[in-house]
């Protein structure tokens, strides 16, 4: 049975503001929601609702790489095609690739200033 929270809606606001090309880390994710953690992100993302619009694919692990699991190399798959590269170790390259996050309109939403987003965004990798 697959686990579900009350903030899966929010996790898949969040995550249709990831651009196509561009990826973001479980935790990355998570720093924006309060009472959410990164393993809730994961199960939101292995629980990704099919003809939502949701890109699942987007959110891979904070080394960088795609999580070891069924659906991983579709997951590589569907981002290459997005014109994300990998390095040889398998890992995205967070300089090139890296979300910067959300735009103005959903940090209005949900009541975050830019000066509290900026302090939670250099805690992200890369």
């Amino acid at each position: 049975m697959a686990r579900t929270y009350a903030s899966f809606p929010a996790i898949y606001e969040l995550v249709r503001e990831i651009p196509e090309g561009q990826v973001a880390s479980y935790g990355m994710v998570a720093s924006l929601l309060p009472g959410v953690t990164p393993r809730i992100v994961g199960f939101a993302m292995a629980g990704t609702p099919r003809g939502e619009g949701i890109p699942w694919q987007r959110v891979i692990n904070s080394a960088g790489q795609i999580s070891e699991r069924e659906g991983a190399s579709r997951q590589r798959m569907r981002l290459e095609e997005e014109g994300v590269t990998f390095k040889k170790s398998g890992k995205v390259d967070w300089k090139l690739h890296r979300w910067e996050g959300p735009g103005e309109a959903w940090l209005g939403k949900h009541n975050i200033e830019f000066m509290d987003f900026l302090t939670i965004q250099s805690g992200w990798p890369g």
